[in-house]
């Protein structure tokens, strides 16, 4: 079967006429013949040569004027970019793994033995590239029949090419998501046997595979497969936890497991922003170990949401996933989770309202998408009502934001000018001064002026610094030790009044 008609890219042609003045066989492999042939677009061009590939890389370059040629010698490998596409060459190879080591033994070989190291047939296919019989398919494992039936299958024994390198495990998960195919039952049953070879690879190789399979249609397709084959409870123990039902008194709850999947799935459809649907997979991560069963109020999991967000770093640090600003959105969202539905449950304050538009900020719209998503109850009534109450608090959101202006709000007051108002060095009281102004914010007894912020500190500060002192002074008389001082202070303001 020949396709020399859909390779119109200049970067064919000129591939195997260089590969012709060398006396070298060259070919299109792997995903792009695989895209190609499935109708979706790619940016990426794999050229597999049988003997240098890195020469071939260069003299295809000065060709075409396409530039710096990136060489990685320690790989054998070059790379490219012509117009949108980026190119790398590798020579044909064969590899022969040690049983506890994931880096293979590589030696030079021919197409076929660079077919046959390959992960599945659909993408062990490659095209000709030379003038004698361009873009004819090579295809030895029958993998254009195995892309039409949208099935999943390895060149050989996968046993053999699992263990070999059991990142490929991931990788059927991940193709059988992004593209909606199955894995047919041999391979299927050889990644349940070989799950624990899993444990061999870094965390930062399985996060990748797992953020493209977040990032997939369909996310629930993957972890299901995951979870199937127990890939899932190698390097995702909290997630498993999630599975399954318990029965108490005839009283069951829902299967936090699918559930959340049906969450992270309903976020897909409406956002591909990586971090949010993270956030969305771990947002009742911390049911299990919150669950509680009670005789008059059936199963509940109070506080999940705040012991969740002190889960997320954790999880976070063991998958090598970013611990900074990504991080921190995540178990933003999943602490402030439970705040819309909240809210849709009583008349909507301007005070609630502020306050959520202060914690989440920039954020708020995409806690108000999750909050949607989390609706999967099978009532049709209950979902429309729930989701005409996420508009009023929408609406309300818009008006106090206009209004208030408290979203990433600063308070007016610094606690620089506190200790410039009263003469003190920096002390406990400066910070309860300044909750006080803040609170009067949110809850709309003063404006968000500076001068009606500078009034409450100036009516406030000396009520809060005498307590302070008096405190200070029990301290010194024995009454109390330094942490007995603090809560009685701390309990002091939560009864003070503005």
């Amino acid at each position: 079967m020949n396709f020399a008609g859909q390779l119109t890219h200049p970067v064919f042609r000129a591939v195997g006429e260089e590969a012709d003045r060398k006396g070298q066989s060259a070919f299109a492999i792997g995903g792009f013949v695989r895209d190609m042939l499935l109708g979706r677009p790619s940016k990426d061009i794999d050229i597999v040569v049988e003997g240098s590939g890195i020469e071939l890389a260069k003299a295809v370059a000065k060709v075409l004027g396409a530039g710096k040629v990136s060489v990685f010698k320690n790989f054998g490998t070059a790379m490219f970019c012509h117009g949108d596409m980026e190119v790398e060459f590798v020579g044909a190879r064969k590899e022969s793994y040690e049983r506890g080591s994931r880096k293979p033994i590589v030696e030079d070989g021919s197409i076929e033995d660079d077919q046959n190291r390959r992960d599945f047939t659909i993408n062990a296919m490659a095209f000709r590239l030379n003038s004698d019989g361009f873009g004819d398919l090579v295809d030895p494992f029958d993998g254009l029949t195995d892309l039409e039936e949208k099935t999943l299958r390895t060149p050989l024994d996968p046993d053999v090419t699992f263990s070999d390198d059991p990142l490929r495990m991931m990788r059927a998960v991940r193709f059988a998501s992004q593209l909606g195919f199955h894995v047919e039952k041999k391979s299927l049953d050889s990644i349940e046997r070989n799950a624990n070879r899993l444990d061999i690879i870094s965390a930062e190789r399985i996060h990748v595979e797992l953020n493209k399979i977040l990032l997939s249609e369909r996310p629930s397709v993957g972890f299901k497969l995951m979870f199937n084959t127990t890939l899932l409870h190698r390097f995702f123990p909290e997630m498993v936890d999630l599975k399954g039902v318990e029965r108490k008194n005839g009283i069951g709850h829902k299967d936090n497991f699918y559930h959340t999947l049906e969450v992270v799935d309903n976020v897909s459809e409406t956002s591909d922003h990586l971090w949010l649907r993270w956030a969305a997979l771990l947002h009742d991560i911390a049911k299990p170990p919150t669950k509680r069963f009670h005789p008059d109020h059936g199963w509940t999991f109070h506080g999940h949401e705040d012991r969740g967000a002190r889960m997320v770093p954790k999880i976070f640090k063991r998958l090598k996933l970013p611990m900074d600003h990504q991080m921190r959105y995540v178990q933003k969202l999943v602490l402030l989770h439970l705040r819309p539905i909240a809210l849709t449950k009583e008349e909507v304050t301007d005070s609630a309202v502020r306050r959520l538009l202060f914690e989440a900020g920039d954020d708020v719209d995409d806690l108000m998408t999750l909050a949607r998503a989390d609706i999967t109850s099978k009532n049709e009534a209950k979902v429309e009502r729930y989701l005409k109450n996420y508009d009023v608090v929408v609406r309300k959101l818009v008006e106090v934001e206009e209004k208030d202006r408290v979203r990433n709000f600063e308070p007016p007051i610094s606690g620089e000018d506190i200790m410039a108002a009263f003469s003190i060095p920096p002390c406990r009281p400066i910070g309860a001064i300044k909750n006080i102004i803040k609170d009067a914010i949110m809850d709309g007894v003063i404006p968000n002026q500076p001068d009606d912020a500078r009034a409450l500190m100036m009516r406030c500060g000396p009520k809060v610094l005498a307590e302070w002192k008096s405190i200070q002074f029990r301290l010194s008389e024995g009454e109390f030790n330094e942490k007995g001082a603090r809560e009685t202070f701390d309990t002091w303001l939560t009864q003070f009044e503005v």
